[in-house]
């Protein structure tokens, strides 16, 4: 029986998301901004989980109806039966989005729907779920536009960007999907030299690395869908176990590169990588950025520059990009650079020439990406950021 779902990710990821879920077997797939609807059955929300590497989450879709205001919601959410769905001593949280709703109050909406799921257990079974905001078995997903609500059950449980191995992280580590969904959009394949030169966490290398070995991105967690009454377990421990047969050795030689000129930041990036089982994919070490020579002839280098929001930040990068893309120059010719930022300043002061700016989003916050092709010669420029 073919579902509903929707899949959630960074904006400017969704193009690159339809494109995964279609090669998992999803069927009417239709990219929206943040994210992807699609159809499947039922194991393809358990395999999206397991092996997407740009989802957020996995939404299954239980439910939806017009509304005008908060009965109206209320009606809606109580005339499912959610008893079929999960038990009853199951722990619960609800989430509300809005686009143009016509509700004055979202925390007042959230609080009717909790309160329809739990009066439709106590009609059914005489018992209501306990709410739990911080670690709940269940979540309730409902997305609200200007008349129509679409009820949700996720099947993730954690954001599927929590992939369970990291250890050590810097203070505002590159989110995993966002990293994996970088090196889509940078088109790097295995077979090509892989640089990250301002590693930090690790996160770039370590999603390349997990690519590199074929190794599903969710083999090390668990997931919301287990929690609900159609988990079937067997089928899932089958799933999981085709997936752990088919990881692949590190290759001989190593063509994934991280460094950084922080010890710090190197010895995070190898915590990481022991704990995501992929240390041999990747050679770590201590260097600048300005002065390290390039580990081949040709190959990305893939990197998340440093930037701040102090105006002391904000002077010492303005003194950093040109030097860094006098580096790229100088060190790099043969090679794609891609940069991504959320200092839009980069393209302007780096004084190379972009091919491509592709916008994205991490959280809130406007990026880019910006790709250089590094020829020999002068390419300097000043570009409008």
């Amino acid at each position: 029986m073919s579902e509903r779902f929707f899949a959630s990710c960074p904006r400017g990821l969704e193009a690159a998301l339809a494109a995964e879920l279609r090669a998992l077997g999803a069927t009417d797939v239709a990219a929206v901004d943040g994210g992807v609807g699609f159809g499947g059955d039922l194991a393809l929300a358990c395999r999206a989980n397991l092996e997407s590497r740009l989802a957020s989450r996995v939404l299954w879709r239980v439910g939806g109806a017009q509304y005008n205001d908060e009965r109206e919601l209320y009606e809606a959410v109580r005339a499912i039966d959610w008893t079929r769905h999960f038990r009853q001593d199951r722990t619960l949280r609800v989430d509300v989005a809005a686009t143009r709703s016509p509700l004055t109050s979202l925390e007042f909406a959230t609080l009717r729907i909790k309160d329809a799921v739990c009066d439709r257990f106590r009609a059914e079974r005489g018992v209501r779920p306990s709410i739990d905001k911080r670690a709940p078995d269940v979540r309730v997903h409902v997305h609200l536009t200007e008349r129509e609500a679409t009820i949700y059950l996720d099947t993730s449980g954690e954001p599927l960007f929590k992939r369970g191995y990291r250890r050590e992280s810097e203070e505002a580590p590159l989110r995993e999907n966002l990293a994996a969904g970088l090196l889509a959009l940078a088109q790097w394949t295995p077979d090509r030299v892989l640089l990250d030169p301002m590693c930090g966490s690790g996160t770039i290398a370590i999603e390349a690395a997990l690519i590199a070995a074929d190794r599903a991105p969710g083999l090390a967690r668990s997931f919301g869908f287990q929690k609900l009454l159609w988990y079937d377990g067997p089928a899932w421990q089958r799933m999981k176990q085709a997936a752990r047969d088919r990881v692949r050795p590190p290759p001989s030689p190593v063509s994934i590169f991280a460094s950084d000129l922080s010890p710090q930041a190197v010895a995070r990036t190898g915590a990481n990588l022991e704990a995501a089982g992929v240390a041999a994919f990747v050679r770590v070490e201590q260097a600048d950025a300005l002065l390290r020579a390039a580990p081949a002839a040709a190959g990305l280098l893939l990197s998340n520059p440093p930037y701040g929001v102090r105006l002391d930040d904000a002077r010492r990068l303005a003194e950093f990009y040109p030097r860094l893309g006098d580096a790229l120059k100088r060190g790099y010719s043969g090679w794609t650079a891609c940069l991504f930022t959320g200092d839009l300043r980069l393209a302007r002061l780096i004084g190379l020439k972009p091919d491509l700016r592709t916008p994205l989003w991490n959280g809130a916050l406007e990026c880019r990406l910006f790709s250089f092709r590094i020829v020999a010669g002068s390419m300097r420029s000043r570009e409008p950021a």
